[in-house]
């Protein structure tokens, strides 16, 4: 319980005089120590964090970053007449391809290159090999031997199905696996293009080329091979086929994207449907992609498109080994057994989610009734020694128990790969929230704290951002929505699962970077902007001890953050922390913009090459004392809080947060003795504080606080005042 007891400022309807018969803060000397209860959930939480803590199995990331940008790009190549300028092109480049690459993953990437070159089925040869293998010479004399010619088929289709058929045989053995596909010419089959007349397709029956392959099971087969799949697009002639290709693949839940030159594009972009990019960021994390490009009539734009398709490897590969950790041995690095067998990353378990607009003033709409306890935050005030105290260790960064009643939707609206989203509100308040469930059973309120304490962790990085950007570059000025860390209790007080319950953010809903090397590309939008320096500053300002990234939410507000930490020991149980991997992946692919500069920031991608010396900024000046909103659900940064003080209750409150004080008060009676005593209690600040209303008087311990009666039920007349 707070300490503070609120009260209802005076009104025209009441004597300005204070009555010594209604409590007042004046006439009540509160007691500051917890209650017995809250003290006692509180040690019990912190045993189990300490407890999962120990119990946690050692996680080693060592070598997840040279794993993950160990690279096998394979170009599948149309050899016919029409090719020849691309194939000349490529014999130039392909060194060029290579070096840049390695430059841009800190000289630690491996990129074997494979190629296949196909014509049509009378042509001989029909298939041209060359298996994986990172010599750059060899590479190009082979290239050297693929003369373009016109096909021997006598027509317009050409066997890319049989090309694609010895691309899965290929000798794929690294995570990383990207197929660069360039033709002008779609394959055999009616329904893989749309050309007429005849002479087009001499095999125009779907499997009726002498090989009897369709597209399907070889697509199935890329899919199986975790293979993400670049079409270059020269012509028309190939958009029914990039359609079908990436039908394939959205059934894999992939991210899939065609060209807005496409003719089915239009189709695409209607359905919105399974495998979309706006699908896959709001269900499951995507671990494939197929995406169609436009080539330009130079290798130029080719360059930039496989590095494109390089880095979209890397990110979901990535994706892939941290789910399951990896083991280093002596002084090389492998992935875990399960992923040695190619095919076997577990599909993430989907479940049915509701398409409807929340009825956020309907409390019948919310059909799920939760009884939680648990865990939040305990931010009041940032001071100069609050950053120092929380780099310190974790335990500095304090928890405060909490119980509330939460009214849900049994259905989520939304999830992703390992819990799901569903509406939620609290009784008294017109706050709107989130709360977020785990799919299988396992995870523990340990996990859900840390988790929380890492969001606690970006706000103070958050006021020391802020404050040294300035009031003139409030646009950039940044804040994270705070989480609770539940468990459910049956009626039988058994707990159930393990929750946490976030405020609801309205808006639309933007990733900035991720914790794999992910860069959001818009340059123009501010909040980008102040993320993506967000995350430099934290590396710089923690001395190379910490980084923030993974952000995303709706402009400056932020959520879901991911702290990665030289210290393996910190923040061990959230499996987005890559340690020192996560450095790099994020340093690799960020360019530093104007607030950098701005900020002064030293580090860049250059130190952290094997051998490089970090330097930092060496003077940070101390930011001036900043409020936290006093409702344990909110938290939000105050910039004004001497305007966010309450005369009557204790603390400070956001704008969205101070009139809901005043709006549910209930009023209470105290009968003891003869005397009567008027107590007004705001439902709204004991639910911010997660406690049920009081139900005795603070002046009379053994009396209850009951609800007013009306006139007429034999009560003296002071009793109603």
């Amino acid at each position: 319980m707070h300490p503070l007891w609120p009260y209802l400022p005076p009104t025209s309807s009441r004597s300005e005089i204070p009555r010594r018969d209604v409590l007042s803060p004046a006439n009540v000397a509160p007691a500051r120590s917890p209650l017995p209860e809250s003290m006692t959930l509180l040690q019990e939480f912190q045993q189990d964090i300490a407890h999962a803590k120990r119990m946690a199995p050692p996680r080693s990331t060592a070598g997840l970053y040279r794993i993950a940008c160990s690279v096998e790009l394979l170009f599948l190549i149309d050899t016919t007449g029409s090719m020849k300028p691309y194939i000349d092109a490529a014999r130039k480049q392909v060194r060029d391809i290579v070096a840049e690459a390695q430059k841009a993953f800190l000289e630690e990437a491996l990129l074997r290159v494979a190629v296949v070159g196909y014509k049509d089925h009378a042509d001989i040869p029909n298939i041209q090999f060359l298996d994986f293998t990172p010599d750059t010479v060899r590479v190009k004399q082979f290239l050297d031997t693929l003369v373009a010619a016109t096909g021997g088929g006598g027509d317009s289709a050409e066997d890319v199905l049989g090309g694609i058929r010895q691309a899965t045989n290929a000798s794929w053995s690294q995570e990383a696996r990207c197929i660069v596909h360039i033709a002008d010419a779609p394959p055999h089959g009616r329904n893989l293009h749309d050309m007429t007349g005849s002479g087009r397709d001499c095999y125009i029956e779907p499997g009726s080329e002498p090989h009897r392959l369709t597209y399907e099971p070889l697509l199935n087969q890329l899919v199986r091979l975790n293979i993400n799949y670049a079409l270059l697009r020269i012509s028309r002639d190939t958009d029914r086929m990039a359609s079908a290709f990436s039908t394939v693949y959205k059934t894999a839940h992939a991210e899939v994207q065609l060209h807005q030159s496409n003719r089915y594009y239009g189709d695409f972009q209607a359905g919105k449907a399974f495998g979309s990019r706006a699908y896959v960021k709001n269900s499951v994390a995507a671990v494939l992609q197929f995406e169609e490009l436009e080539l330009g009539t130079t290798f130029h734009s080719l360059k930039h498109l496989v590095g494109k398709s390089i880095s979209s490897s890397v990110s979901r590969t990535v994706g892939r080994l941290s789910s399951y950790g990896n083991v280093t041995t002596g002084k090389r690095t492998k992935p875990p057994a399960r992923l040695t067998v190619v095919g076997e990353e577990e599909i993430p378990m989907m479940v049915p989610v509701e398409n409807l607009s929340p009825q956020w003033d309907n409390h019948g709409w919310f059909d799920k009734r939760l009884v939680v306890e648990g865990l939040c935050p305990d931010l009041v005030m940032h001071s100069a020694a609050t950053f120092y105290d929380m780099m310190t260790q974790d335990d500095q960064m304090g928890l405060s128990p909490i119980q509330l009643v939460i009214e849900a939707r049994s259905k989520p609206f939304s999830q992703g790969a390992m819990r799901t989203a569903a509406y939620a509100r609290i009784p008294s308040s017109t706050g709107r929230f989130v709360v977020k469930s785990f799919k299988k059973q396992g995870a523990q309120i340990a996990n859900l704290a840390e988790h929380m304490q890492c969001q606690a962790m970006c706000k103070a990085f958050a006021i020391e951002f802020n404050a040294l950007l300035g009031g003139l570059y409030r646009e950039y000025s940044i804040d994270f929505i705070i989480t609770a860390a539940l468990t459910s209790k049956s009626s039988t007080g058994v707990r159930q699962e393990y929750i946490s319950l976030e405020p609801y953010i309205n808006g639309t809903y933007v990733k900035y970077n991720g914790n794999q090397g992910y860069v959001n590309d818009n340059n123009f939008d501010p909040s980008n902007q102040a993320a993506q320096a967000f995350s430099h500053f934290t590396f710089e300002r923690s001395q190379g001890q910490l980084l923030v990234n993974d952000l995303q939410g709706v402009g400056n507000l932020l959520t879901d953050p991911a702290i990665q930490t030289k210290d393996r020991n910190r923040f061990k149980l959230c499996g987005t922390n890559l340690n020192e991997e996560g450095f790099k992946f994020f340093m690799a692919t960020h360019n530093c913009n104007h607030l950098c500069h701005l900020l002064r920031l030293r580090s860049n991608k250059a130190m952290l090459k094997e051998g490089g010396i970090l330097q930092f900024r060496t003077y940070w000046p101390n930011v001036e004392s900043m409020n936290y909103c006093s409702n344990k659900l909110c938290r939000r940064i105050l910039h004004n809080a001497a305007d966010n003080k309450s005369a009557i209750y204790p603390g400070y409150w956001c704008d969205s947060c101070k009139p809901q004080l005043y709006s549910t008060i209930e009023k209470r009676i105290c009968l003891e003795l003869g005397q009567t005593h008027r107590h007004d209690l705001s439902k709204f600040f004991h639910e911010s504080q997660g406690e049920a209303l009081p139900s005795k008087c603070p002046l009379h311990p053994n009396a209850d606080l009951i609800e007013p009666r009306p006139i007429g039920f034999g009560f003296p007349l002071g009793f109603y005042l």
